[in-house]
């Protein structure tokens, strides 16, 4: 263009007024599209920021809508029951114990123990007064002295018709007569004589004596009072056990029934000795489960020497439980149902299944198992009642802690620890 035409169109010149000439217009418009291009690239990036957000937004609320559906529970192994002892509840008895009766009839002349008297086996206890049977011993002996008398007569008689026989002065008949008396007195005698001694055997039961060693535990009679023989409506004099060893009775239940055997050794308790335990070892065993009780009667022997424990002393007996193993859960993982008790079990792939259950025993914090769950299976612990089988849920591990196992207890002398 030419000056005129600038001057037409009011363009100044390329020339400044210092005389500096202007940069040419290509660029400005050079200028001008690297904007636009800036701003077009700003523009891009900010909506392609906008559209990122908005689909990590998106994946967010997705992953947590699923997360939020998904159930978290907390899982445990089932562990194996540790050994443990079980308390039976027993009773003491002597190794031996009777109740002494009179077995003759009289008063009681002279008492010499009392309750809680060691004796010795034949020690004189008691003696009685009876005057009808010293009576009758008295008559007894002066029949047997009168048919001695008889007897005698009756062998001289004999001796005398069998002379007589022989001069043929008496018959055969006479003769046969005679023998029969003699042989008939030898039988009275024999009679008299046993009963003579069975009075002397009655009248030696005045003398009450102890059948065994061991320690009078009840007393009913004292001088004066009028005894009556034998133990059918009469009260029985005296009552002796035998303290050492001592007879401890248990009912086992039929759980454990299996497991016990003679010789297995056990340990009694009581209560008012505590911290001392017995030691003492099975000697009889029932062989046959009792109807009523479900349960079977085992004896075992406790040594007593220093008399500590009495006979019927209520106390508690140890016996290691032999029962086959049991796997235990908590309580709190139980589940009740119309079907019956059951357990949710997750596998390796989140899902929950429901395992019938068998409860050996209620532990109270726990449960003993006999069947229906594996060590290796995840017991699902404060289950929601809403759980069913199928669900999928996320699991965790719940540390659990196992009671050790108990020490067995030391022995001391004399049977106690």
């Amino acid at each position: 263009m030419t000056e005129k035409h600038h001057a037409e169109l009011a363009i100044p010149e390329h020339n400044s007024a210092d005389g500096r000439q202007l940069p040419p217009r290509q660029g400005e418009f050079r200028r001008a599209r690297r904007v636009l291009i800036v701003v077009a690239v700003l523009l891009a990036a900010g909506a392609a920021r906008t559209t990122i957000s908005n689909a990590l937004q998106r994946r967010d609320v997705a992953k947590a809508t699923a997360e939020n559906a998904l159930q978290y529970v907390s899982v445990v192994t089932p562990q194996p029951t540790p050994a443990s002892e079980t308390l039976l509840p027993a009773t003491l008895r002597g190794a031996v114990e009777s109740p002494i009766y009179a077995r003759a009839t009289g008063y009681l002349r002279r008492r010499y123990v009392d309750i809680g008297a060691r004796v010795k086996q034949g020690q004189l206890l008691a003696e009685l007064d009876t005057p009808e049977i010293d009576q009758e011993l008295a008559q007894a002996i002066a029949q047997r002295n009168q048919i001695d008398a008889s007897l005698g007569l009756a062998k001289s008689s004999l001796a005398r018709w069998q002379q007589l026989r022989q001069r043929d002065a008496v018959s055969q008949q006479e003769l046969d007569e005679r023998q029969s008396t003699y042989t008939q007195g030898i039988a009275n005698l024999a009679a008299a004589d046993a009963n003579v001694k069975r009075l002397q055997q009655l009248e030696s039961f005045k003398r009450i004596v102890a059948p065994f060693d061991g320690v009078i535990t009840q007393r009913n009679v004292d001088i004066g009072d009028l005894i009556d023989a034998g133990s059918g409506n009469s009260r029985a004099l005296f009552s002796l056990a035998q303290t050492d060893p001592l007879r401890v009775t248990v009912q086992v239940p039929q759980a454990y029934a299996q497991s016990v055997s003679v010789g297995q050794p056990v340990v009694v308790t009581q209560a008012e000795l505590p911290g001392m335990h017995f030691q003492g070892k099975i000697t009889h065993v029932s062989g046959a489960i009792d109807v009523a009780t479900r349960s079977l009667q085992i004896d075992a022997a406790l040594p007593n020497p220093d008399g500590r424990l009495r006979p019927g002393a209520y106390v508690q007996l140890a016996l290691p439980s032999a029962v086959q193993a049991h796997l235990s859960v908590p309580a709190n993982a139980l589940l009740f149902r119309a079907e019956g008790p059951r357990v949710a079990v997750v596998d390796d792939q989140g899902v929950v299944h429901l395992h019938k259950i068998a409860i050996a025993r209620d532990l109270g914090q726990s449960l003993e198992l006999s069947a229906g769950v594996s060590p290796t299976d995840r017991v699902i612990v404060n289950p929601s009642d809403s759980i069913d089988d199928g669900d999928q849920v996320q699991a965790k591990a719940l540390a659990v802690k196992t009671a050790p196992a108990a020490k067995p207890e030391g022995k001391a002398p004399g049977g106690q620890s």
